[in-house]
């Protein structure tokens, strides 16, 4: 008896450690391998060309790692790109978050080098869980020693940005012919505080139409600067102070300047806008037109008084993006004479490989003072040399895609 649970005692301890493997094997996860959905404004052949130790698949619900990359302007002439990683599946409750700025001067395969750069960077995690972890190689380029000093940097244009440009377009056929040039001047400057801009153009359009042995000629002119200051108050409020001049011959003014303190208040927090914003900004000022012909209201020249109100909403969600801005501005001493635009553009995401997109326009208009008094004549219908009376404007958009076909094709090529 004695033998035999002896025998036994011996068995069992020599298959201990095979139930222990067992076990623990089945305890440990599999891992993953990385299915990644990225949703951006950006190269997404590069981007998939790169990144190619990942599944890129076109459905949100089919991956274990989206990606949502949400882009703005920044001060620097160029945009700030926010990624926010979110892991699913195997990967729950792994998140990332980071940012790549670009400036004015970077080219578009700079700029797409630093967005897969960073977009590495924030896969990394994910790796680390993944299948691919013991096939990691780690290398830090160009580090400095600990013992090396930072260098502070300045900035010997303090924070300014400026912009030439021109362009000069020519048009002709038989009946008709066009030529027209723009130049401009842009400067920018932006502080964690204040914001202040400048913007002056010159655009000369000259334009021929044959109609019946007789040929009408159009000259358009329009010279304009417009500059503002605005001052970041706290998380949700700024204000600022708007001006400019202008001269346009297709609206009747030979000489306009104007005058607007401004203030705007942001439901949510500044440091949102990459994701969503809802902004309110009051305008009350004065602008001074002086006509090239007397309008219908028999004037030649006026002072006004004005205020408006603008409303917008952005929003840039897993869902899609919406963007819609209403404005109504009015005189103050005439309240009649007042004006309403709404734009509105929606992409949705319905359901797999389906979106949506939307957009429109409406203006309600009720303050065409500038008008000349008169008739417009054919030459001014025809060659669009004079703004003509108008109660409203109406302009819609809808379009629709749906993608189909392999999910998991990471192969480029761009052949012919």
């Amino acid at each position: 008896m004695g033998f035999c649970f002896q025998r036994a005692r011996n068995v069992l301890l020599a298959l201990l450690p095979l139930f222990c493997l067992s076990v623990s094997a089945q305890e440990e996860p599999t891992k993953e391998s990385l299915k990644l959905f990225t949703e951006c404004n950006c190269d997404r052949r590069y981007v998939l060309q790169e990144i190619n130790f990942a599944a890129h698949v076109r459905d949100q619900g089919l991956a274990n790692i989206v990606l949502f990359i949400y882009d703005v302007a920044n001060g620097s002439g160029g945009r700030t790109y926010r990624l926010e990683f979110e892991g699913t599946g195997g990967y729950e409750g792994i998140a990332n978050e980071l940012s790549f700025d670009t400036n004015a001067n970077m080219t578009s395969d700079d700029v797409r080098k630093g967005l897969v750069k960073t977009i590495k960077s924030g896969l990394l995690k994910y790796v680390l869980e993944s299948d691919l972890a013991d096939k990691i190689t780690y290398e830090v380029s160009d580090a400095q020693t600990a013992q090396e000093q930072d260098i502070d940097f300045e900035d010997p244009w303090n924070n300014w940005i400026f912009e030439i440009y021109g362009e000069a377009e020519l048009e002709k056929e038989s009946s008709r012919r066009k030529f027209e040039y723009e130049l401009g001047f842009e400067s920018d400057r932006v502080t964690e505080k204040w914001r202040v801009r400048t913007d002056l153009q010159l655009n000369q359009s000259n334009s021929e139409f044959d109609r019946s042995e007789e040929t009408f000629t159009s000259r358009r002119s329009r010279y304009a600067g417009a500059g503002s200051i605005v001052r970041s108050l706290s998380d949700h409020w700024s204000t600022g102070i708007f001006g400019g001049a202008r001269h346009d011959t297709f609206t009747n003014l030979d000489f306009r300047y104007y005058f607007s303190p401004a203030l705007e208040y942001n439901i949510f927090p500044y440091n949102e806008v990459l994701r969503r914003e809802i902004t309110f900004a009051y305008k009350i000022g004065y602008f001074f037109n002086d006509y090239i012909d007397t309008t219908i209201f028999g004037k030649d020249e006026e002072g006004i008084f004005n205020h408006s109100l603008d409303v917008q909403v952005n929003y840039r969600q897993p869902w899609g993006n919406l963007y819609s801005r209403l404005r109504a501005s009015s005189f103050l001493d005439d309240f009649s004479k007042n004006r309403m635009q709404l734009f509105g553009r929606c992409s949705i995401r319905v359901f797999k490989g389906l979106a949506t997109r939307f957009s429109g326009r409406f203006e309600i208009i009720r303050d065409q003072i500038n008008l000349p008094a008169g008739d417009a004549s054919i030459e001014d219908v025809l060659l669009q040399q004079k703004q003509i009376a108008t109660d409203f404007e109406l302009g819609f958009s809808v379009g629709l895609s749906y993608t189909f076909g392999s999910t998991f094709n990471n192969i480029i090529n761009t052949r012919l």
